[in-house]
């Protein structure tokens, strides 16, 4: 009888962990326009994210770099392999909250929270003071 409640327990607890796996946006992601894919991945205790491929890599022949950023010594660092996600932290509920997004075609950054619709889809937000105002994306994973 014990061997068997143990056995119940131990199948309990991977099954939830399992579960909770699947809620990671650890993974490649793509944004709605597809014009980007991007990884998301584990840097110290948060999640930060990089561009890994773009829809058109090149720009005259030549890789894109990132022109609009604010810090005219960074504007020949290529868009690939930029790390334009930086500081979330998990909060609950599927959501990641308290980091940063910067966009390459503005040049600005952003505050920004992650939340996990499901395994295939996310919900990504960037915005200015409380997240009540912002432009949210929904992204779809690739793997």
């Amino acid at each position: 009888m014990k061997k068997q409640l143990l056995t119940l327990v131990v199948l309990m607890l991977c099954t939830t962990f399992a579960w909770v796996q699947k809620a990671s946006p650890i993974g490649v992601w793509t944004n709605e326009e597809g014009k980007a894919n991007f990884e998301i991945y584990q840097c110290g205790d948060k999640l930060c994210g990089k561009i890994v491929s773009l829809k058109e890599p090149n720009r005259n022949g030549k890789p894109k770099t990132d022109i609009n950023n604010p810090d005219a010594k960074l504007r020949s660092q290529p868009l690939q392999g930029l790390v334009f996600l930086k500081g979330f932290e998990f909060k609950g509920d599927n959501k990641w909250d308290n980091g940063t997004i910067y966009d390459p075609e503005s040049g600005k950054t952003y505050s920004c929270y992650m939340k996990m619709k499901n395994n295939k889809q996310m919900e990504v937000k960037g915005y200015i003071g409380i997240s009540l105002i912002g432009r949210s994306q929904n992204w779809t994973r690739i793997n």
